[in-house]
């Protein structure tokens, strides 16, 4: 059973609302109080007092890739205040392996949430790009246990196999190419159609891969809820506004990663990669990938597009969540480093607050995705809960102080002896 224990001094951003100094008294791994006033509490409970520090909830990374069901992902990301990790796409025996894990290291491990294995048709993403870099008979064995979806009656079957698998939401991929300059095999509208349907008739959201604007209006046409990338071969148009309007659908840019497909984020990715903050916390094969792009864009594709989409839709008040895209062998990535990238991309490029920033990371994301137990600082909401020094409100790039991480209520081992009481 995770300890009681009651911070206090610090100004509190619960995900919604700011209480400049105020205390947080955490129970059983629930938050049972906040507030500004110090509630009544047993007196063997552990006080935290830490004036001039932010707590705010627990990082969600919405777009992740633990990748042959790598440990690290999870334990990575828990270090940088990562929470709870979304993974989308993995086969079914490395989500049992990840679920057990997140279940079995709650001081060392972010939490895991899974797609499962994503919806895919034979030939078509993601196997274009695996097999680009990783022709192992391992991986092709992989591969060879993916849906290979054609009819409605396979989208059916499928949903039903893969919340038996322990799905948490559906994934779809509806990626054509053309951004990459390249063409693959894409699932008609009819079948991303069927897979929607039978998702949403056992209460499921779902989610699309795409990388262009042609691709981005056929799954929105299809009836998606969400696109898990901004796309950077053109401009946004009125015409893709007004179809994310009519779904309500949110979107996960992934502007790191787009920044590493068309090389322009190198710069900004290798000052996270060095910043003593967070280099500290990476091993030098994750450095190293970090500091290098995937740079495989179509010419002409500029991640300045997907910076310009977030912007329009955030204007028509339609919902953006973080999600960092991070995976072990995507180039410009690192698992939990990044999100904190992701952050201030929000903010420099965007036009967010810090706020809106970190919002979007955690309550936001909890909400579209139906995770009523986390998100949010707030009574009944799990401890999961991120202690920063500084006022990353003011500045985002303060979300680096980490000085505490607590998932469940449970102290992430990186800090133990680090968060003192008096």
């Amino acid at each position: 059973m995770a300890p009681s224990f009651l911070l206090k001094d610090v100004q509190i951003f619960t995900g919604e609302t700011t209480i400049p100094t105020g205390v947080v008294y955490v129970q059983n791994g629930s938050i049972a109080y906040v507030g500004e006033s110090t509630p009544s509490i047993p007196d063997d409970t552990l006080v935290i007092s830490k004036p001039g520090h932010t707590v705010i909830p627990g990082l969600i990374d919405a777009h992740i890739h633990a990748d042959k069901g790598n440990p690290l992902a999870l334990r990575q990301s828990l270090r940088f205040g990562v929470t709870t990790v979304m993974d989308m796409h993995n086969e079914i025996p490395n989500v049992v392996a990840l679920k057990r894990q997140a279940a079995s290291e709650p001081n060392t491990s972010a939490d895991f949430k899974t797609c499962g294995i994503s919806a895919t048709i034979d030939g078509g993403w993601p196997i274009p790009v695996v097999t680009a870099h990783d022709k192992s008979e391992e991986t092709a064995a992989e591969i060879a246990t993916w849906p290979k979806l054609k009819t409605e009656e396979d989208a059916t079957a499928y949903v039903t196999q893969n919340i038996a698998d322990g799905a948490d939401y559906f994934k779809l991929m509806h990626e054509s190419g053309a951004s990459l300059g390249q063409s693959f095999p894409k699932p008609t509208i009819d079948l991303q159609k069927a897979v929607i349907t039978a998702a949403h008739e056992k209460g499921f959201v779902t989610v699309a891969h795409a990388l262009c604007l042609a691709d981005h209006l056929e799954v929105l046409e299809a009836g998606i809820d969400g696109l898990t990338h901004g796309f950077f071969d053109a401009p946004p148009t009125p015409e893709v506004i007004e179809a994310y309007k009519k779904n309500t659908a949110w979107l996960n840019p992934t502007l790191a990663a787009i920044g590493s497909l068309t090389t322009e984020g190198q710069g900004l990715a290798e000052k996270f990669a060095h910043d003593p903050r967070g280099g500290a916390l990476l091993g030098e094969r994750e450095k190293g990938n970090l500091c290098r792009c995937m740079g495989f864009a179509k010419e002409g594709g500029t991640v300045k597009h997907a910076y310009e989409l977030v912007k329009q839709l955030k204007a028509a008040g339609l919902d953006i969540i973080v999600g960092s895209d991070s995976a072990g062998p995507a180039l410009g990535t690192a698992w939990g480093l990044s999100l904190h990238h992701e952050l201030n991309l929000f903010v420099k490029e965007c036009g967010f607050t810090p706020a809106e920033a970190i919002r979007a990371a955690t309550a936001v994301t909890a909400g579209r995705f139906g995770f009523a137990d986390r998100g949010l600082i707030a009574p009944g909401r799990r401890a999961d809960l991120v202690l920063v020094e500084g006022d990353v409100l003011g500045d985002i790039d303060a979300s680096l102080n980490l000085r505490g991480v607590w998932r469940g209520g449970v102290l992430a081992g990186a800090f133990e002896g680090k968060v003192g009481g008096r």
